[in-house]
Protein backbone atom coordinates (compact mmCIF):
# COMPACT_ATOMS: atom_id res chain seq x y z
CA UNK A 1 0.00 0.00 0.00
CA UNK A 2 2.74 2.41 0.93
CA UNK A 3 4.63 1.82 -2.31
CA UNK A 4 1.41 2.33 -4.25
CA UNK A 5 0.77 5.60 -2.43
CA UNK A 6 4.27 6.67 -3.39
CA UNK A 7 3.43 6.18 -7.07
CA UNK A 8 4.45 2.56 -7.72
CA UNK A 9 1.61 1.39 -9.98
CA UNK A 10 2.88 -2.19 -10.06
CA UNK A 11 2.74 -2.42 -6.27
CA UNK A 12 -0.71 -0.85 -6.22
CA UNK A 13 -2.03 -3.37 -8.76
CA UNK A 14 -0.42 -6.22 -6.82
CA UNK A 15 -2.10 -5.01 -3.63
CA UNK A 16 -5.53 -4.87 -5.27
CA UNK A 17 -5.01 -8.34 -6.76
CA UNK A 18 -4.04 -9.79 -3.40
CA UNK A 19 -6.89 -8.04 -1.58
CA UNK A 20 -9.43 -9.34 -4.10
CA UNK A 21 -9.08 -12.93 -2.87
CA UNK A 22 -9.53 -11.86 0.77
CA UNK A 23 -12.49 -9.67 -0.11
CA UNK A 24 -14.11 -12.43 -2.15
CA UNK A 25 -13.97 -14.83 0.82
CA UNK A 26 -15.22 -12.11 3.21
CA UNK A 27 -18.21 -11.20 1.03
CA UNK A 28 -19.19 -14.79 0.32
CA UNK A 29 -19.19 -15.50 4.05
CA UNK A 30 -21.14 -12.36 4.93
CA UNK A 31 -23.74 -12.86 2.19
CA UNK A 32 -24.40 -16.41 3.33
CA UNK A 33 -24.67 -15.20 6.95
CA UNK A 34 -27.47 -12.80 6.01
CA UNK A 35 -29.31 -15.44 4.00
CA UNK A 36 -28.25 -14.22 0.58
CA UNK A 37 -26.60 -16.01 -2.29
CA UNK A 38 -22.84 -15.72 -2.45
CA UNK A 39 -23.19 -15.07 -6.20
CA UNK A 40 -23.12 -11.30 -5.65
CA UNK A 41 -19.72 -11.45 -3.96
CA UNK A 42 -17.84 -10.69 -7.18
CA UNK A 43 -19.75 -7.45 -7.75
CA UNK A 44 -19.02 -6.44 -4.16
CA UNK A 45 -15.33 -7.24 -4.62
CA UNK A 46 -15.18 -5.00 -7.71
CA UNK A 47 -17.07 -2.17 -6.01
CA UNK A 48 -14.76 -2.39 -3.00
CA UNK A 49 -11.62 -2.42 -5.13
CA UNK A 50 -12.87 0.72 -6.89
CA UNK A 51 -13.59 2.34 -3.53
CA UNK A 52 -10.16 1.39 -2.23
CA UNK A 53 -8.54 2.84 -5.34
CA UNK A 54 -10.56 6.06 -5.32
CA UNK A 55 -10.24 6.61 -1.54
CA UNK A 56 -6.63 5.47 -1.11
CA UNK A 57 -5.56 9.03 -0.36
CA UNK A 58 -7.56 8.77 2.89
CA UNK A 59 -5.41 5.91 4.18
CA UNK A 60 -3.34 6.92 7.21
CA UNK A 61 0.18 5.54 6.70
CA UNK A 62 0.67 5.22 10.46
CA UNK A 63 -2.30 2.85 10.86
CA UNK A 64 -2.63 -0.84 9.94
CA UNK A 65 -4.06 -1.51 6.50
CA UNK A 66 -6.50 -4.34 7.33
CA UNK A 67 -8.96 -2.29 9.47
CA UNK A 68 -9.11 0.42 6.80
CA UNK A 69 -9.83 -2.15 4.07
CA UNK A 70 -12.36 -3.95 6.30
CA UNK A 71 -14.21 -0.70 7.01
CA UNK A 72 -14.57 0.10 3.33
CA UNK A 73 -15.65 -3.49 2.56
CA UNK A 74 -18.21 -3.35 5.37
CA UNK A 75 -19.69 -0.13 3.98
CA UNK A 76 -19.87 -1.66 0.49
CA UNK A 77 -21.76 -4.61 2.00
CA UNK A 78 -24.13 -2.30 3.87
CA UNK A 79 -24.74 -0.30 0.68
CA UNK A 80 -25.48 -3.56 -1.16
CA UNK A 81 -27.98 -4.60 1.52
CA UNK A 82 -29.65 -1.19 1.33
CA UNK A 83 -29.86 -1.34 -2.46
CA UNK A 84 -31.18 -4.86 -2.53
CA UNK A 85 -34.12 -3.81 -0.33
CA UNK A 86 -34.42 -7.33 0.93
CA UNK A 87 -33.10 -6.84 4.41
CA UNK A 88 -34.53 -9.61 6.52
CA UNK A 89 -34.63 -10.39 10.20
CA UNK A 90 -31.60 -12.63 9.77
CA UNK A 91 -29.23 -9.67 9.29
CA UNK A 92 -26.53 -9.89 11.96
CA UNK A 93 -26.79 -7.22 14.63
CA UNK A 94 -23.39 -5.74 13.76
CA UNK A 95 -24.82 -4.61 10.39
CA UNK A 96 -28.13 -3.29 11.69
CA UNK A 97 -26.87 0.17 12.61
CA UNK A 98 -25.35 0.76 9.18
CA UNK A 99 -28.33 -0.48 7.20
CA UNK A 100 -30.80 1.93 8.73
CA UNK A 101 -28.61 5.00 9.04
CA UNK A 102 -30.07 7.83 6.99
CA UNK A 103 -27.27 10.40 7.17
CA UNK A 104 -23.63 9.69 6.48
CA UNK A 105 -21.41 12.67 5.74
CA UNK A 106 -18.70 10.51 4.15
CA UNK A 107 -21.23 8.89 1.82
CA UNK A 108 -22.57 12.32 0.85
CA UNK A 109 -19.07 13.66 0.17
CA UNK A 110 -18.10 10.64 -1.89
CA UNK A 111 -21.44 10.86 -3.73
CA UNK A 112 -20.68 14.45 -4.69
CA UNK A 113 -17.18 13.48 -5.83
CA UNK A 114 -18.60 10.58 -7.83
CA UNK A 115 -21.19 12.83 -9.48
CA UNK A 116 -18.48 15.27 -10.56
CA UNK A 117 -16.36 12.45 -11.95
CA UNK A 118 -19.26 10.76 -13.75
CA UNK A 119 -20.26 14.06 -15.37
CA UNK A 120 -16.96 13.97 -17.28
CA UNK A 121 -17.85 10.69 -19.03
CA UNK A 122 -19.87 10.18 -22.19
CA UNK A 123 -23.58 9.63 -21.55
CA UNK A 124 -23.30 5.91 -22.46
CA UNK A 125 -20.46 5.35 -20.01
CA UNK A 126 -22.17 7.38 -17.29
CA UNK A 127 -25.45 5.44 -17.62
CA UNK A 128 -23.65 2.10 -17.69
CA UNK A 129 -21.54 2.80 -14.59
CA UNK A 130 -24.44 4.38 -12.72
CA UNK A 131 -26.68 1.41 -13.46
CA UNK A 132 -24.21 -1.42 -12.80
CA UNK A 133 -21.76 -0.06 -10.22
CA UNK A 134 -23.85 2.48 -8.33
CA UNK A 135 -27.45 1.26 -8.61
CA UNK A 136 -26.40 -2.39 -8.42
CA UNK A 137 -28.25 -3.63 -11.49
CA UNK A 138 -27.07 -6.70 -13.34
CA UNK A 139 -25.58 -6.16 -16.79
CA UNK A 140 -28.78 -7.49 -18.39
CA UNK A 141 -30.99 -5.21 -16.28
CA UNK A 142 -28.80 -2.22 -17.10
CA UNK A 143 -28.91 -3.08 -20.79
CA UNK A 144 -32.71 -3.20 -20.76
CA UNK A 145 -32.94 0.08 -18.84
CA UNK A 146 -30.50 1.88 -21.17
CA UNK A 147 -31.68 0.30 -24.41
CA UNK A 148 -28.21 -1.08 -25.05
CA UNK A 149 -26.85 -4.58 -25.55
CA UNK A 150 -25.27 -6.34 -22.55
CA UNK A 151 -21.89 -6.31 -24.28
CA UNK A 152 -22.19 -2.55 -24.90
CA UNK A 153 -22.87 -2.10 -21.17
CA UNK A 154 -19.80 -4.17 -20.28
CA UNK A 155 -17.58 -2.23 -22.68
CA UNK A 156 -18.94 1.12 -21.47
CA UNK A 157 -18.37 0.18 -17.83
CA UNK A 158 -14.85 -1.05 -18.57
CA UNK A 159 -13.87 2.03 -20.58
CA UNK A 160 -15.58 4.38 -18.16
CA UNK A 161 -13.77 2.90 -15.16
CA UNK A 162 -10.45 3.31 -16.95
CA UNK A 163 -11.23 6.97 -17.58
CA UNK A 164 -12.41 7.47 -14.00
CA UNK A 165 -9.18 5.93 -12.74
CA UNK A 166 -7.16 8.38 -14.85
CA UNK A 167 -9.29 11.32 -13.69
CA UNK A 168 -8.82 10.36 -10.05
CA UNK A 169 -5.07 9.96 -10.54
CA UNK A 170 -4.86 13.39 -12.21
CA UNK A 171 -6.92 14.92 -9.42
CA UNK A 172 -4.65 13.45 -6.75
CA UNK A 173 -1.54 14.75 -8.48
CA UNK A 174 -2.82 18.31 -8.69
Amino acid sequence: MLAGLDGDDTSHKALLTKLSSYLRAYFKDQLVRVGRSSADAEDLVQETLISLHVRRHTYDRSEPLAPWVYTIARYRLIDYLRRSKSVSLSVPVEFADGIFVESDAAAVDSGIDLSKLLSQLTPKMRVAIQSVKVDGLSVNEAAKRAGMSPSAIKVSVHRGLKILSLLVREREQS
